[in-house]
């Protein structure tokens, strides 16, 4: 799968070179600009890694015009990818690690998880994402995926100043019940921290993310309760998406399939 669009092509990553840029984009996001944690090593070579890189694929976004001469700096949008297969042959999902995902392990459709979504500061605000989502879109139809899924994160680790926002998401889009995943007991974080009449809609509409947003336009909804990852510096959401409920007229985010 690949996209060429001019100053950008969206593909999966081809080798270790492709997946070393994409760690360094998420160094960069995460770790200089959002104050997540890194380790020595991390710090040394300016990338974010962990145990799980191996086992997804990296759908990358690539600048072809980029002024850098270091190849990993090529890497302008990233996504990690993986489905239930590779997850049950591998170390399983990421997301098993913050919320109870046992729902989505029992259903008899396709899943992917998706996370480390990411854009560099220099091509945000363009199509870069819209590209991303295109690519995503290819991958999704070609391998019949209907149910999409990853943490999603707010910046900081505090949850009560997001108690407008966190409770708007648990009043009005939470997941139907057979996709509400839970957050783990032991880190579980309560998303209902006030009454639905008691919400500032336009302060929790600021205080939601642009990534979340755009999900809960297509339909998206999250599960039950958050998780505080004081590592990233984030309060994370659980967002699902089931592609047979997405909102129609934006499927054209996800796929150029026609009549999809």
């Amino acid at each position: 799968m690949e996209i060429d669009a001019g100053r950008f092509t969206v593909r999966l990553a081809r080798d270790e070179i492709d997946i070393a840029g994409a760690q360094r984009l998420r160094y960069r996001v995460f770790v200089e600009e959002l104050g997540a944690s890194a380790k020595d090593n991390e710090r040394a070579l300016r990338r974010e890694i962990d145990e799980y890189d191996a086992h997804f694929e990296h759908l990358v976004l690539i600048d072809n015009e980029s002024a850098s001469d270091d190849p990993l700096d090529r890497v302008a949008g990233a996504y990690r990818l993986m489905t239930r297969e590779r997850a049950r042959a591998g170390i399983g999902f990421y997301g098993a690690t913050e919320y109870d995902l046992g729902k989505l392990e029992r259903l008899d459709r396709e899943v992917v998880e998706l996370g480390r979504s990411c854009v560099g500061a220099e091509v945000r605000g363009g199509a870069a994402m819209h590209l991303l989502w295109t690519g995503l879109g290819e991958y999704v139809t070609a391998r019949g995926i209907e149910i999409m899924f990853g943490v999603a994160s707010f910046h900081g680790a505090d949850p009560e100043p997001l108690a407008h926002a966190l409770s708007l998401l648990h009043h009005n889009h939470l997941a139907p019940e057979d996709l509400r995943v839970r957050a783990l007991e032991e880190s579980y974080t309560e998303m209902n921290r006030m009454p639905a009449e008691a919400v500032d809609r336009k302060l929790a509409t600021r205080q939601i993310p642009a990534l979340i947003k755009a999900y809960l336009r297509l339909g998206g909804s999250v599960g039950e309760g958050a998780f505080v990852d004081h590592d990233f510096n984030t309060v994370d959401v659980c967002l699902l998406m089931d592609t047979t409920r997405m909102v129609a007229r934006y499927r054209d985010f996800y796929g150029r399939e026609k009549g999809a």
